[in-house]
């Protein structure tokens, strides 16, 4: 059964830069895109994180079914780096609207997490920690994740949080 590393903290932490470093250690590798190339900046995000991984990596781009793609992964991949879930949630909750109704994506996505496929490093930001957003879908969004995250949290093995780009390890051994 794979170790699951959950990697967070708030945006350009360097979470994404720390999971590659960290499945970087192994020789198959799968990394499973969740962004989609919405508009100019975030075209040339993805392309930058595309250069960063170069062709160390097999990628799946899947913006909504992420056990699925963590299902498709080669039975002989080692690490498979999931980036991102609040990317992820956003995706799901342009698909579903903010309902109070659970996304059955997430329960899949946490159903494979009892028996990963591979080792798993999962990035996500921490939503929780910030202003409380003026309008209800942001608040939905930051609850929704902030709930996502915690029961990722609760799967994993390690968790690591970033701060000013500094791992620190608050659960399980260091990654």
């Amino acid at each position: 059964m794979g170790r699951i590393v959950m990697v967070t903290g708030g945006a350009r932490s360097g979470k994404s830069r720390y999971a590659l470093e960290l499945a970087g250690r192994r020789n198959r590798k799968a990394f499973i895109a969740t962004a989609t190339a919405c508009d100019s900046e975030m075209t040339e995000r993805i392309a930058r994180h595309r250069m960063e991984r170069a062709k160390d990596f097999l990628t799946i781009e899947e913006p909504l079914d992420v056990a699925s793609a963590l299902g498709s992964v080669p039975i002989d991949t080692d690490v498979a780096v999931v980036d991102c879930l609040t990317v992820w949630m956003g995706n799901l909750m342009h698909r579903h609207g903010t309902t109070d109704k659970p996304f059955p994506e997430i329960d899949a996505f946490l159903e494979i997490l009892k028996t990963p496929p591979c080792n798993l490093i999962i990035v996500t930001n921490e939503v929780g920690m910030g202003i409380v957003p003026d309008n209800e879908p942001g608040r939905s969004f930051r609850d929704l994740a902030g709930s996502l995250n915690a029961r990722v949290a609760r799967a994993a093995d390690v968790v690591v949080l970033l701060v000013s780009g500094i791992p620190l390890t608050i659960k399980g051994e260091k990654a």
